[in-house]
């Protein structure tokens, strides 16, 4: 079958002209599509990628990469982030590639297709034209017929009547014969000129102009087929890509190890510590048989009190050893800018008090009475704790494990320094030895001070070294001994009977060193030192084992809202009430109180202090004692 434009719609002008603005109109609805699609794969590239900021992880990179689970989610979001990259590529690519080209395309197909019709109707307007030439010629020669042959009729009868009047009746029947004769010339000559110019129209003009618009359509439909092709190779070019995101995703939940993360578990909180030992029997009988007298009485309840200790698990930390817990650093500034609650920082916050002299509250200690004593301890405790600063170098702040763990990571950081200055000094005496031979490439003189710091930075990498090494034996050694310590008193405790009775005040004595330490880091194995301590501290054990709350003296308002990070710190938001049970002692922070429950150390700037009247006169009282 032919395809023909010209040969086969020779006729349908109109409807090849609805035809092709048709196509026209879809071509423009392809190319907002696509646009469309674009714009989603952009707009879902970027919502992926915000997902993937959104749960990245906030905490620190060490405490991520421990465990297989935290890398792997950290993998996926990665892998997400790349998959984000790749639908912004597609987007690109339909944009420059498919939607621009076919917007200019579209334009340039507009043009083409006006002038192609505009060479239609003019030929069309031709050919009609010279059909109205042929239909007035044609109607002018049958109306001079008609009139030659009524002249020649009148002229008829006019000669059987009146020789006169035929004559002249002949002459205009010639003449309107001679008008009839051109008329027909004239006809004859329009008709072969309209058959002409009708077969020009239709075998010459119509056929070309049919087949550009033909060509121009199928040109159309190709360009719609390329946009589809190219829109499919977009999107599988990404796919591999996208492929191997998805695998790197499975590998990633494949390579999560729940027994090592477990494991892991074990080895960042492990604090080395012994367990407690096996609660010894007590023989408070043994003084009912003695005399009483008031030193044997006196003796025996100091006796009770220094053994009436409960194991570290169910007892409050000593006071003199808890000064870890309390804060450290002097409390932190105020803010510098005004918070949304109106509070101004120059006019509401305070500065901060000059530390009290740790003479003067050893003094205030001494002299005071039994309660107003808690608390010159307690500021004592806090002055200490402030005096120490940041932790010792040693680590031995920490847990045996613990601090065993970060030495190893300081020695392992320390090599890693002395073998990048190793490496930086033998390029230099490498450059010293260069300049030497070649004394136009540089002057050796130069490299001398830089040679010098650098031995005098491996002189001092290699004896922090040996001292952090030190440590590590140290507490190795110590470990050791509390694992044969453990093992060794497990089997003890199997083999002696705990039976009432039992000589349990020399069995509290004769315990092992393990069996005394607690998590908090306080033991020692200086025992000399421990039986100073605690004959120092045993007029106030027993006050401070039972210790009461202490009464409120007034209340405060928190100004700022802090966080307390440090351990013996209380956190409070903007505008919290809360009991004041200490006043400040000069080092800035004041012991507050939240529901008789909680109860912390808040900096003193950061809080408004509203005193009792009765509260300021026993303050006040407290201290002249």
């Amino acid at each position: 079958m032919s395809s023909n434009w010209g040969t086969e719609l020779w006729d349908q002008f109109d409807n090849l002209e609805k035809h092709t603005s048709w196509g026209i109109d879809f071509l423009e609805r392809y190319t907002k599509f696509v646009k469309e699609r674009a714009d989603i794969e952009l707009s879902y590239a970027k919502q992926i990628r915000s997902l993937s900021k959104k749960y990245h992880p906030k905490r620190s990179r060490e405490d991520e990469s421990r465990y297989t689970w935290c890398l792997a989610f950290a993998a996926t979001l990665r892998q997400l982030n790349e998959v984000a990259v790749q639908r912004e590529e597609l987007a690109d690519n339909l944009n420059t590639q498919i939607v621009c080209e076919l917007t200019r395309y579209t334009q340039e197909l507009k043009t083409e297709r006006k002038t192609h019709f505009q060479d239609g109707r003019r030929a069309q307007q031709h050919i009609e034209s010279s059909w109205k030439q042929l239909e007035s010629s044609k109607r002018r020669f049958e109306r001079d017929c008609k009139e030659a042959e009524r002249a020649q009729h009148v002229s008829d009868r006019i000669d059987l009547d009146n020789k006169t009047d035929g004559e002249k009746a002949r002459q205009t029947a010639q003449q309107k014969q001679q008008a009839a004769e051109e008329s027909r010339k004239d006809y004859v000559t329009s008709l072969n000129q309209f058959n002409q110019d009708q077969h020009q129209h239709y075998h010459t003009l119509v056929p070309v102009i049919y087949q550009r618009i033909q060509d121009m359509e199928e040109r159309r439909i190709e360009r719609i087929c390329d946009a589809m092709r190219l829109s499919a190779e977009a999107e599988r070019k990404v796919l591999p890509v996208v492929s191997r995101c998805l695998d790197a995703m499975m590998d990633a939940a494949e390579s999560i190890q729940p027994r090592m993360d477990t494991r892991q578990v074990v080895e960042v909180y492990k604090s080395g510590f012994d367990p407690p030992g096996d609660v010894e029997f007590e023989d408070y009988s043994a003084t009912m048989r003695r005399s009483i007298s008031e030193s044997s009485y006196l003796d025996n309840r100091t006796e009770g009190r220094r053994h009436s200790r409960k194991l570290w698990p169910f007892i409050r930390k000593n006071k003199l050893l808890t000064l870890l817990s309390s804060p450290r650093q002097p409390p932190p500034p105020p803010p510098t800018s005004p918070l949304p609650g109106g509070v101004n920082n120059s006019s509401q916050s305070p500065p901060l008090a000059s530390r009290e002299p740790i003479t003067q509250r050893l003094n205030d200690l001494m002299t005071s009475g039994s309660r107003t004593r808690k608390q010159c301890l307690r500021s004592l405790k806090r002055g200490l704790s402030l005096k120490l600063g940041s932790s010792p170098a040693d680590c031995s702040h920490l847990p045996p494990e613990q601090r065993r763990k970060k030495l190893q990571t300081r020695i392992n950081n320390i090599n890693q320094e002395i073998q990048r200055e190793r490496e930086q000094r033998d390029a230099l005496l490498k450059m010293r030895e260069v300049y030497e031979q070649s004394p136009q490439m540089g002057d050796a003189g130069s490299l001398e001070p830089r040679l010098e710091e650098v031995k005098q930075s491996l002189q001092r990498l290699e004896d922090e070294l040996r001292r952090h090494q030190a440590w590590l034996l140290e507490a190795d050694s110590r470990l050791s001994d509390h694992s044969t310590r453990r093992q060794s008193g497990g089997c003890g405790l199997n083999s002696q009977a705990t039976t009432p009775g039992s000589s349990s005040l020399k069995q509290l004595d004769n315990r092992s060193p393990a069996s005394r330490e607690s998590p908090d880091g306080s033991y020692t194995e200086d025992h000399s030192a421990e039986l100073n301590f605690k004959s120092r501290s045993s007029e106030f054990d027993d006050e401070f084992d039972d210790e009461e709350p202490l009464p409120s003296i007034g209340t405060c308002k928190s100004l700022y809202p802090f966080q307390g990070q440090n351990e013996g710190t209380l956190s409070m938001v903007e505008g919290e009430l809360l009991s004041v049970v200490e006043e400040d002692k000069g080092d800035g922070w004041t012991r507050v109180r939240r529901n008789l429950e909680e109860e912390g150390y808040v900096p003193t700037s950061y809080i408004k202090v509203f005193l009792d009247s009765s509260a300021k006169g026993y303050v006040q009282s407290s201290r002249l004692v």
